[in-house]
C-alpha cells in the first residue's frame, strides 16, 4: 500500500514540475532592442505572445496609434500593433525543454517566420527561421517582471 502511495506521490511530482516548467515562459519579456514588451500566456494548452508595450506606440504625428503597416497582407496594414499578438501556436516539448512549432511575426519587417523558444536563466532565446531552425535568426528576451 505504502509502495502504491509513493507511486502516486512521485507521479503526481514530476507533472506538476513538467507544467511548471512547460508554464515556465509565461510572462512579460523586453525584447532585445528594449523598444517592445511581449507578454507570453498559454491558451487551450498552447502558447502565445502579445506586444503590450511599445516605446514609440504613436505614429509621427503624435496621436496616431502604430499600424501594421508593413504586413504581407494589405488587408491587415490598418490594425494597431499595440495588442497584437505576435506569437502563436507553440507547444511544450519536455524531452528539448523547448517551445517549439510556433510562429512569430516580426512588425517590423511584415513577415511570420516558424519558431521555436528556449529559456536560459533570466533569457527568452527566439529563432524564427525558414525551413529548417538551421536557416534562421535567434533573439534574445530578457524577462521583465
Amino acid at each position: 500500500m505504502k509502495a502504491i502511495f509513493a507511486a502516486i506521490i512521485f507521479t503526481f511530482t514530476i507533472h506538476s514540475a513538467a507544467k511548471a516548467q512547460a508554464d515556465a515562459a509565461n510572462g512579460v519579456w523586453l525584447n532585445e532592442e528594449k523598444d517592445a514588451k511581449v507578454q507570453i500566456y498559454k491558451n487551450g494548452g498552447k502558447y502565445f505572445g502579445k506586444l503590450i508595450w511599445m516605446a514609440h506606440p504613436l505614429e509621427a504625428d503624435g496621436k496616431t496609434p502604430r499600424r501594421d503597416a508593413k504586413n504581407t497582407n494589405s488587408s491587415l496594414r490598418g490594425r494597431p500593433l499595440q495588442g497584437l499578438v505576435i506569437l502563436t501556436g507553440f507547444e511544450y516539448d519536455a524531452d528539448d525543454q523547448e517551445w517549439e512549432d510556433g510562429k512569430i511575426y516580426d512588425p517590423k519587417s511584415g513577415k511570420t517566420y516558424s519558431s521555436k523558444m528556449k529559456i536560459k536563466g533570466n533569457t527568452l532565446d527566439i529563432r524564427g527561421y525558414v525551413g529548417a531552425p538551421l536557416f534562421g535568426r535567434t533573439t534574445v528576451w530578457t524577462r521583465a517582471e
